[in-house]
């Protein structure tokens, strides 16, 4: 479903920090005027034009885009001249953890730290000095907007109205959803392989200590597809984005300097240090895992396989056996059922589940438990499980009786929506609100 305009305006606001552009593209100056303004708030030209501009990078432009992101900032300059009044305030912390992940993010879409100084113009202290107060503004603007709809809560009554006044072609679609549950067993690592791979490691860091060059051989030799491709070059990060292994290992190192072999939940890491930037790090790795050997696997899958007979003939439940043999820490305990990472429920659409489990259950009928298969863990590790399909939802308009917590949280969205309008509204009518004469054909109403 394509959000509106307005809609992806305010989503824009609240979980993307503009920076306000000082400077055309080619370098020369923006001529700005102020275009609104609200109670003690002012709206600037610029301000309009770096959030169209950030739009139309997107691929997203209407007829009446300036009208629309003038109407959203207008409702933010009230939102944030109430949480003023009402002394909401963040802490620089915030601001500031806020400013680095933003930050970092913007450097990532675009390439590098120079890239981004080179396209604004400005050195990254000036620009995260550009960043500072828009950034706690929008902090401030978002804690006002909770406050205001945090005690909203919605009664069976009320989601029953909702849904019966939906128009018929407003009611979403429910696609086949199902619940799974799942045992898991990793295979026991041998000193051996561990010895192994501790061996190749060693052998490619004398080979770098002789002139070899390390991305080179991370190219060849490194285990991490998602990096061996770059030379093994992870780009900046700070300690809490690396594994702590990892982490505690790389910052140790001197600019230019080769790891001994480090340990982490990945596997066994040499680490090249790149360069240091505050608390960021760039570095790079040749990851090797011990490799595991077909008697390993087959030990794992027969003692599965009879776990899984065990289950079919009743003598044991499948939560049961969760609790009782899962290796899986996360979700053994609330008997091996899966919870979905992109709407924390236990529903997932068969598209959302990865490969070897999509092909797991797929044909599974409800109940029904799966043959031993091999997967990864979060980590890239070989794992080795069964699975139980719980239950299954085939697609369906939504309804009361299958969907109603669905139902409950568009209905508690769209009365979250509404006042806020009404706030909105009533402050618009309290509020001197100026807007400028090039902008008099955007229907805004205002007192």
């Amino acid at each position: 479903m394509q959000l509106p305009l307005k809609k992806i305006v305010l989503i824009t606001f609240l979980f993307i920090t503009l920076i306000p552009l000082a400077h055309s593209q080619n370098g020369s100056k923006l001529i700005d005027q102020i275009v609104a303004v609200v109670g003690n708030k002012k709206i600037l030209q610029s301000d309009i034009e770096s959030q169209r501009m950030q739009f139309r990078a997107q691929g997203m432009n209407s007829e009446n885009i300036r009208c629309d992101i003038l109407e959203e900032m207008i409702n933010q300059k009230l939102l944030l001249m109430q949480a003023e009044i009402d002394s909401i305030q963040v802490s620089s912390n915030q601001v500031e953890s806020q400013l680095d992940m933003r930050l970092r993010y913007f450097i990532r879409q675009i390439g590098s730290r120079e890239k981004l100084e080179q396209y604004y113009n400005k050195s990254i202290p000036e620009i995260r000095q550009d960043f500072r107060e828009l950034l706690r503004e929008q902090l401030r603007t978002q804690k006002m907007r909770r406050q205001i709809i945090q005690d909203v809560t919605v009664s069976p009554a009320e989601v029953k109205s909702f849904y019966q006044q939906m128009p018929e072609d407003s009611i979403p679609v429910i696609n086949k959803k199902i619940q799974i549950a799942q045992i898991v067993k990793y295979p026991e690592q041998s000193y051996e392989a561990e010895r192994q791979a501790r061996q190749r490691l060693l052998d490619l860091r004398e080979r770098i200590q002789k002139g070899e060059k390390f991305s080179t051989l991370a190219v060849l030799y490194s285990e991490d597809r998602g990096t061996s491709s770059k030379g093994g070059e992870l780009g900046f990060r700070t300690a809490e984005e690396l594994d702590p292994a990892y982490a505690d290992a790389a910052f140790s190192l001197q600019e230019g300097e080769v790891s001994s072999v480090v340990e982490s939940a990945y596997g066994y890491h040499i680490i090249k240090l790149m360069e240091r930037r505050g608390d960021e790090i760039n570095t790079r790795h040749i990851l090797i895992k011990p490799k595991i050997k077909p008697q390993q696997k087959q030990k794992v899958i027969t003692k599965l396989d009879s776990l899984a007979t065990e289950i079919r003939k009743g003598n044991i439940s499948f939560e049961k056996a969760a609790i009782e043999h899962s290796d899986d820490k996360k979700y053994k305990l609330n008997g091996g059922l899966l919870v979905n990472p992109n709407n924390a429920s236990n529903e997932f659409e068969l598209d959302e589940l990865p490969q070897p489990d999509y092909n797991a259950v797929k044909d599974l009928k409800v109940g029904e438990v799966s043959d031993p298969y091999e997967a990864k863990d979060e980590k890239g590790q070989s794992i080795f499980k069964i699975v139980k399909l719980v239950s299954k939802t085939e697609r369906h308009k939504a309804n009361l009786k299958q969907d109603f917590s669905r139902l409950s949280q568009l209905a508690k969205q769209h009365k979250q929506q509404q006042i806020i309008k009404e706030w909105l509204n009533k402050k618009r009518q309290e509020t001197y609100i100026h807007i400028d004469k090039k902008f008099k054909h955007c229907n805004i109403t205002v007192q």
